[in-house]
């Protein structure tokens, strides 16, 4: 049993992953990435919703079912565990949806150009306001906001 919920906590932190745009994934290491300069109009907090990739349903359902086959006798058991592992595969999927629930920004910025861009991410340790020089980084797809390093002249 204690090997099946190291198992289960192994996927549930293999499927968490961030927004923030303080980590850097690995593949965007040593990566030339374009970088536009904006202006931030707004900052509003978000929540990105948890993923559900499988993992957590799939662990919760052998935990289950090995848990409530032990119940009983052998006809009780198959029943029990059948039982177990489908709520355990329920259990699973919700806790892995809250674990990998994130608390984040949608950041509304204005190019030069005078177009507007808005992303999303994780809420990181800069605190961006309104009327900020911010930075825009787009690596891979993806683009993060950071505060605009200061010119010097």
């Amino acid at each position: 049993m204690k090997k099946m919920i190291i198992a289960l906590s192994a996927v549930a932190l293999a499927a968490c992953s961030t927004t923030s745009p303080d980590v850097i994934s690995r593949q965007d290491t040593q990566r030339m990435s374009v970088v536009q300069d904006a202006t931030v109009l707004s900052v509003r907090p978000v929540t990105v919703d948890g993923s559900q990739s499988g993992g957590g349903g799939l662990a919760g359902g052998v935990i289950g079912g090995v848990a409530g086959s032990s119940v009983g006798g052998s006809r009780e058991g198959v029943i029990v565990g059948v039982l177990g592992a489908v709520a355990g595969a329920v259990i699973g999927n919700a806790v892995e949806r809250s674990a990998t629930k994130e608390d984040a920004v949608e950041v509304l910025v204005q190019l030069p150009n005078g177009e507007r861009r808005s992303i999303v991410q994780a809420r990181g340790t800069e605190t961006l306001n309104t009327g900020d020089p911010v930075i825009l980084v787009t690596s891979g797809g993806k683009t993060r906001v950071t505060r605009a390093p200061a010119v010097r002249g």
